[in-house]
């Protein structure tokens, strides 16, 4: 067998398990998440879908963020990602909340040029604490704390193989089915897992968000982007999200499935020239 075609085989096949991976996961979601965990049959389907697009709402989601990139490299490759991101709410008193956002990357990459590998695995996990007061409908929502990357990556080509920490913030404004904001943080390495030779991480990334509720449809329309400075690189990357997402139930469980494309109007060499997003987001009350 050829080099080139043994290459093909082994992307395929991850290709095939990262699939499976993802299928997998919003199986076992259904099944954790099913019928009879306490939801009333007559949640506010508006509200819930009102609700999601805040980061700061009391409600927990667990959303499978589904992602390709496309046109990485000389070879075209193209990489999976599947951002499994549960978003807790927890209430510390009548005029406080505690939101962790965590964001755990499973990763299919193929290999960008020639004699290269391809690579499967698990990345670095982020995770953010956001302490919040509660606000009222109309009103500026914001939210402090620190957020951590954490260095658990299966594969070195999938992470940056460095501890790291930095702060992060949030405001959102929600009023007459808009939604509009910002999240933004900036994480420093401050120590390695080993290989000294890894680059040190100094990465700002900035989140504009903004959206639109069609209350009878329990249809939203959203326009983000999740931007990166490399300062270590001197890199940008700028993608723009577009996305249509809708409200469904299956028996008492709300739902929320989302899909669009997306753009990169900035990126580092050989980055990917766009990409495409689906997203399964399971619903439950704040606790």
């Amino acid at each position: 067998m050829r080099h080139d075609d043994a290459i093909s085989l082994k992307t395929a096949e991850g290709a095939r398990r990262g699939t499976l991976a993802a299928v997998g996961s919003l199986l076992t979601a259904a099944l954790l998440l099913a019928p009879g965990s306490g939801l009333a049959e007559d949640i506010d389907q508006a509200d819930l879908a009102q609700k999601i697009q805040n980061p700061l709402a009391d409600l927990i989601s667990v959303p499978f963020q589904n992602n390709w990139d496309f046109g990485i490299g000389p070879e075209n490759a193209t990489r999976y990602t599947l951002n499994v991101q549960p978003i807790i709410p927890i209430s510390l008193d009548e005029k406080w909340l505690l939101v962790v956002r965590t964001i755990v990357p499973v990763i299919h990459a193929e290999a960008p040029a020639r004699g290269l590998d391809s690579h499967s695995g698990m990345g670095d996990i982020v995770q953010s604490f956001f302490l919040a007061p509660r606000s009222d409908p109309g009103t500026l929502g914001w939210g402090l704390g620190p957020v951590f990357l954490w260095p658990t990556a299966t594969e070195d080509a999938l992470g940056a193989g460095k501890w790291g920490m930095g702060p992060t913030a949030v405001a959102v404004i929600q009023e007459h089915g808009w939604t509009g904001g910002m999240l933004a943080n900036h994480i420093w390495s401050y120590a390695g897992t080993g290989n000294e030779d890894r680059d040190d991480v100094s990465a700002s990334m900035l989140q504009p968000f903004v959206s639109y509720l069609v209350k009878k449809t329990y249809t939203t329309f959203a326009l983000t982007s999740e931007t990166v400075y490399d300062w270590e690189a001197s890199d940008w990357t700028i993608p723009v999200n577009l996305t249509v997402s809708q409200m469904l139930k299956i028996g008492k469980l709300p739902i929320q499935v989302a899909a669009g494309p997306r753009v990169y109007v900035e990126r580092p060499s050989n980055g990917p020239d766009w990409g495409m997003r689906c997203t399964v987001n399971f619903l439950l009350p704040g606790i």
